[in-house]
């Protein structure tokens, strides 16, 4: 599959992930500012996410965010990245209360962790990708 010259699935191993998350810059870069990642338990995502910290050099600490909600992140040169896991949110009333809303509408790029929990949030320039689980050590990243 192709789109403007990129293909649109990614497949890669946890030594590929790097490379992973520099394809998701290429696709996502100037384009959106809200990234959602839509995975069973277990995929990667906290991991991919990790990667692309790196690429933005983060200089916090990327951790999953299911009990906070909301992590934010501050990077080499100063700017603000928000990491929202929405496991743990019921519907958008919840995604409300947790403080989601100021998140999206902030200029900060944003990666999301189970965005169907409050999908009716997501901001329409949102870029989505799927991760699937090939096998233990393989998966495929797909740009929706």
């Amino acid at each position: 599959m192709l789109e403007n010259g990129f293909c649109m699935e990614f497949i890669y191993t946890l030594k590929e992930i790097q490379q992973a998350a520099q394809w998701i810059i290429q696709l996502t870069l100037k384009l959106a500012d809200c990234i959602a990642f839509y995975a069973p338990m277990g995929a990667g995502k906290t991991s991919l996410i990790r990667a692309l910290g790196i690429e933005y050099q983060v200089i916090d600490n990327v951790n999953s965010p299911t009990f906070s909600i909301i992590n934010e992140y501050k990077t080499k040169d100063g700017k603000k990245i928000y990491h929202m896991d929405w496991y743990r949110l019921q519907n958008e009333q919840d995604a409300e209360q947790a403080g989601v809303l100021e998140v999206l509408e902030s200029n900060a790029l944003k990666w999301i962790e189970w965005p169907q929990q409050a999908e009716g949030l997501l901001p329409l320039n949102t870029m989505k990708f799927s991760i699937e689980i090939i096998d233990e050590h393989t998966r495929k990243l797909i740009k929706l």
